[in-house]
């Protein structure tokens, strides 16, 4: 397609746009796994192409378990994107890691329920290697460009992603907090699997907006006070978008842009035609090219 970009911002609660492109126009991605979550928003910034997605669509109309992240990371895929910066609203489950602070963590632990996991089965199989899950190259990069704006910004840590869209019980939060994890959010593991397989460079900036329901003497999460952290954390988190932008290498230091080099399992011969159409762009360059009939 001709609308072309290589950096991705996928934009979460509170972002539902991206201030300082230029040349913007708005574009609609259709894929195999159907259509994103609203129109992609094209532009450039700091001197790189950049598609802009609100994950859950422009208003907030679509739960976490609702999102169709398939189509998201395809759709980024189709754009020729090859690096994602992803932004969300998390909350703490440390001390020390409070409300209006940022963290990248490098690390996810998975309690979801029924969201889909890959983007292969119809007749191929792929076992991709996700035991660092999140881009380490893009990681420090966006660390980087926190702490140049200023930012309160931890390095690392583990995401426990749930599936939502209530918050955690308090008895989830305390067991929770018992596992060491740093932070707690509904989307980001979804989409990081589906990066990795489309191989494509993929890290978090979660924005801290509450310490969940463990904290003692913080009141307990609500909608009310995590939209007013929010309005606080969108600026400062659009700033360091613009400062990552400026600092990204051109090529990423790192594996991700081949990971499925030798995780393709099945035998070439036998992926039905119809899978090899539509995953073309993520298996094609991997895949014998057909031989002509005479």
């Amino acid at each position: 397609m001709n609308a072309r970009a290589d950096l991705g911002v996928i934009g979460g609660s509170g972002m539902y746009d991206m201030q300082g492109l230029h040349a913007v126009r708005k574009v609609k991605v259709h894929t195999p796994f159907g259509d994103p979550s609203d129109s992609i928003i094209l532009g450039e910034l700091e001197g790189r192409r950049l598609a802009f997605l609100p994950r859950h669509g422009v208003g907030h109309r679509i739960l976490p378990s609702e999102l169709n992240f398939r189509a998201n990371i395809f759709a980024m895929k189709l754009l020729g994107v090859r690096q994602i910066v992803s932004l969300g609203a998390v909350g703490s489950m440390k001390e020390s890691i409070q409300p209006g602070h940022m963290v990248v963590p490098d690390q996810f632990f998975d309690r979801t329920l029924n969201r889909p996991r890959t983007f292969f089965g119809d007749g191929v199989v792929v076992h991709i290697n996700f035991a660092d899950p999140l881009c380490s190259s893009l990681g420090r990069a966006l660390g980087d460009a926190a702490a140049k704006v200023g930012a309160t910004v931890h390095r690392g840590g583990t995401y426990i992603c749930i599936e939502g869209p209530q918050f955690s019980t308090r008895a989830e939060s305390k067991v929770f907090r018992s596992w060491g994890v740093d932070v707690i959010g509904m989307t980001n593991l979804s989409e990081a699997r589906l990066a990795r397989e489309a191989e494509i460079c993929y890290a978090t900036l979660a924005l801290v907006t509450d310490y969940d329901c463990w904290h003692e003497t913080e009141e307990d999460v609500n909608i009310e006070s995590v939209l007013r952290i929010l309005k606080q954390n969108a600026e400062t988190a659009k700033s360091i978008v613009k400062a990552v932008a400026a600092i990204l290498p051109e090529a990423a230091a790192c594996s991700c842009g081949s990971a499925l080099k030798n995780a393709i399992i099945t035998d070439p011969k036998r992926i039905p035609a119809s899978t090899r159409r539509s995953l073309a762009p993520l298996i094609g360059k991997y895949l014998p090219k057909p031989r002509r009939k005479r």
